[in-house]
């Protein structure tokens, strides 16, 4: 990589990081060293490929994607672990956007890794259910039923945030 190259992939890096560190975090569950793992992942493929790579971004997240759905296949393969205690709730003041994220967030986090994925994929960033399933390699079929599960568990994860997942339905 030439210095003109170099200083491009710096760029790059410092401008869509924080955008990349969201998706990542959002991907791993809410599990921080692990979305620090998949952007650092992902953006080490890219450097390697700086050159040939016309919409790094998207190459990006295609990389994250492929990289969660390969450690959520390896985990499938350690028994799941099930938290007893369900998210606090945050009380009758729903104007308080961060009380909500954070629930969300814990309730994310105790979905299954493949679940999460496709509620990622569908709904944060907006993916229609072919591109997820070609992304995933499952049918459209597997992805829309198993989005409606998902749903249907965060539902009973965190009863707080049902009236919100009620428009996603």
């Amino acid at each position: 990589m030439d210095a003109a190259d170099e200083r491009g992939f710096r760029e790059f890096v410092s401008a869509r990081s924080p955008a990349l560190m969201r998706l990542a975090y959002l991907l791993a569950g809410g599990d921080q060293h692990a979305a620090e793992d998949l952007v650092q992942a992902a953006l080490a493929k890219l450097a390697v490929k700086w050159k040939r790579v016309e919409t790094p971004e998207a190459y990006v997240k295609q990389v994250m994607y492929r990289q969660q759905i390969s450690w959520w296949r390896t985990a499938s393969r350690r028994p799941e672990v099930v938290q007893a205690r369900l998210p606090e709730s945050p009380g009758l003041d729903r104007t308080h956007q961060s009380e909500l994220r954070m629930v969300l967030r814990e309730a994310l986090a105790k979905l299954t890794p493949r679940q999460r994925t496709v509620l990622v994929l569908r709904y944060f960033e907006d993916l229609p259910d072919t591109e997820v399933a070609k992304e995933l390699g499952v049918s459209v079929g597997t992805v829309r039923s198993t989005a409606h599960r998902s749903l249907a568990r965060l539902r009973e994860l965190s009863p707080e945030l049902a009236r919100e997942l009620e428009t996603v339905s």
